[in-house]
């Protein structure tokens, strides 16, 4: 059985044995549209992150039994096409729950603690040159009794929601989808939660309810003195209206994993603030600890097996 990974640089070094031991396997780093639709040709099993799966590509294919998507968002296969072959695809679901809570509260303490700017202090001497035992000549702020604002407490959400508890935060949450399922937390809608929260958290998925949610008018209802962390996916925020909002002191800071367009182009107007001190950036990497990569490697084997050994 011929299995080809078209974008296995998306995995990095995360060893693969377990997919090799179901067959023949053959990953390519990357993939042009064209050079996809040659790499497949011969193919049993496709597993794909980001490369684009649509109809040209699946007739492509004809030995294609099953496709892997080496995520949990498969928006980027044509699933109708697939299905009109009989074709299953299968997705990976919660392999990094962990990992992405780790990284928002990663970034909502880096923007609390001011972080960056009293590592700088030690290490450029400063600290060495002046006067007291200690430099106050930036706030930081403690958690514990602020509120914790989240856009869609599904499964990384509510573990959010349990981490921010932990501190000593009150939590509240906005439902994207409309459906208030939890009872956990109090269920707000989006305005209050924007105006109330002193740390909001989106981790929501991109569809029609929550493209360009967060505007200029919700950024414009937040406490000066507030953080907007963005794990869910670009497009929530309007980058531009961020930006602004940011640069202007209007919030306090903001986070962000995902963008609208990944790589970030560079003239986003997020790269070009006058304050970038205010903002906390990773390149959509909240997803990929090293455990979250081997559990998603060990996932994709097991959607293999159990398409054709169950």
């Amino acid at each position: 059985m011929k299995i080809v990974f078209l974008d296995a640089s998306t995995v990095g070094d995360t060893p693969l044995d377990e997919i090799a031991a179901l067959g023949e396997l053959v990953c390519y780093a990357t993939s042009t549209k064209e050079e996809a639709i040659e790499r497949v040709k011969d193919c049993e099993v496709l597993i794909i992150n980001k490369i684009i799966v649509d109809a040209a590509l699946i007739a492509a294919a004809p030995s294609l039994k099953l496709i892997c998507e080496a995520a949990t968002g498969v928006n980027n296969i044509d699933l109708e096409a697939a299905a009109a072959r009989g074709i299953p695809v299968k997705n990976v679901a919660g392999y990094s729950t962990d990992s992405v809570v780790q990284e928002t509260f990663m970034h909502i303490l880096s923007l609390a603690g001011n972080g960056p700017y009293f590592d700088g202090a030690v290490k450029s001497g400063s600290y060495s040159r002046g006067p007291i035992f200690t430099d106050l000549s930036r706030p930081f702020y403690e958690l514990t009794g602020k509120t914790m604002g989240i856009i869609g407490l599904g499964t990384i959400g509510t573990k959010v929601a349990h981490v921010a508890e932990a501190f000593g935060m009150n939590v509240i949450y906005y439902s994207t989808s409309g459906t208030s399922h939890n009872k956990e937390y109090p269920s707000v809608p989006l305005d209050e939660l924007m105006w109330s929260s002193d740390v909001i958290s989106v981790h929501a998925p991109y569809n029609a309810r929550t493209a360009g949610l967060v505007g200029a008018k919700e950024l414009a209802l937040m406490k000066p003195t507030a953080f907007i962390v963005n794990m869910g996916r670009g497009g929530i925020i309007d980058e531009a209206a961020l930006a602004q909002a940011v640069d202007e002191g209007r919030i306090g800071g903001a986070a962000l994993d995902v963008f609208v367009r990944e790589p970030l182009p560079a003239d986003s107007p997020l790269l070009h603030t006058r304050h970038p001190e205010r903002l906390r950036f990773t390149p959509h990497t909240a997803w990929a600890s090293v455990e979250a990569r081997k559990r998603l490697v060990s996932a994709i084997a097991a959607n293999i097996r159990d398409t054709f050994w169950a």
